[in-house]
């Protein structure tokens, strides 16, 4: 069986060897939607079919290729990874294992394929940090059941921390509806093979406070979230729940070749002011984004020059070095 399964890759990926990112689960666990979301391409979530066989693709996180390995994950396919692990699992660098928490009929067959996933690792000697998506935790769509579902959440945490016997184990809830979830969860996770994205926090922290920002996110083309800062919760929501938006406007505007204006895009809602500006440097082909909020006042002309001219120029020498 294994012999027939398809390697899917996109053009004009570097030859280097890349750092491997292994998303696996049942069927229609939501691992391929995780991935169109962070894409934003929500358009295509709807018309997905399961994936056949292993599907690569590889994108750049601060200069470094990231290779996206996603597990199809019908049977058939589950029975020729555990029978082929080398040609599979080695060398994974970071597993992400996908739970539809929504669907409880195949909780059981799913523990079942993890604990299996854990033990491949052991075979191969290899301990990639794993990470477990409880997927689907659609905020509207639980509101009935929300007791239910942390229950059970809860209790999965609890066992698979007792049987899996694994040394790193983390948990996130994540939803297709709620992008920054998934946003959130793989910058977190990605960021940690980055030494220099402390740095990177530490600037944009001292930068924020600068220029008395409610709130500051950097990201990347790729919804990576490469630092944050919030003044308090309220700022934090605003901005998380706008990134999404703000990516995807960009998207339009680029694909209608519409020029915005000073290449940012400011909007005013309710005294509260966004600013979403893109961050340039020359020697990278991926742009990063910087989204701003203010409170009670537009944003001055030192910020949209000068002081962001010197945190341009600090962010560059961080991610170039």
């Amino acid at each position: 069986m294994e012999d027939s399964l398809l390697f899917f890759q996109e053009e004009g990926q570097s030859k280097e060897k890349a750092l491997k990112i292994l998303f696996t689960g049942l069927d229609a666990a939501g691992k391929t939607s995780i991935i169109l979301a962070l894409k934003r391409e929500f358009s295509k979530i709807a018309l997905v079919e399961p994936t056949r066989g292993a599907q690569r693709s590889n994108f750049t996180l601060l200069g470094k290729e990231i290779s996206e390995w996603d597990l199809g994950g019908q049977k058939s396919y589950r029975i020729a990874y555990l029978k082929n692990p080398s040609k599979f699992f080695e060398d994974t660098e970071i597993a992400i294992y996908v739970i539809d928490i929504l669907d409880t009929s195949r909780i059981t067959e799913s523990m079942s394929y993890f604990y299996d996933v854990i033990e491949k690792f052991k075979e191969l000697n290899i301990s990639p940090p794993v990470y477990v998506f409880f997927h689907k935790h659609d905020p509207k769509l639980i509101q009935s059941v929300k007791q239910e579902i942390e229950n059970e959440i809860q209790k999965l945490q609890k066992e698979i921390v007792e049987t899996a016997n694994y040394w790193k184990i983390n948990f996130y809830r994540t939803s297709i509806y709620d992008p920054f979830t998934i946003m959130s969860a793989l910058s977190t996770l990605l960021l940690e093979l980055f030494p220099k994205s402390e740095l990177i926090q530490k600037t944009i922290t001292e930068y924020s406070k600068k220029l008395d920002c409610e709130g500051l996110i950097i990201v990347d083309r790729n919804s990576i979230i490469l630092g944050s800062c919030f003044k308090d919760d309220n700022s934090r929501k605003k901005l998380s729940g706008t990134i999404a938006y703000f990516l995807s406007l960009n998207d339009v505007f680029e694909e209608m070749e519409l020029e915005k204006q000073e290449d940012q895009i400011i909007l005013k809602k309710s005294g509260n002011y966004f600013m979403f500006k893109p961050i340039t440097i020359k020697e990278t082909t991926l742009p990063y984004y910087m989204l701003a909020l203010k409170k009670h006042g537009p944003f001055d002309t030192n910020f949209l020059n000068q002081d962001f001219n010197s945190f341009v120029n600090i962010f560059k020498d961080i991610v170039s070095s």
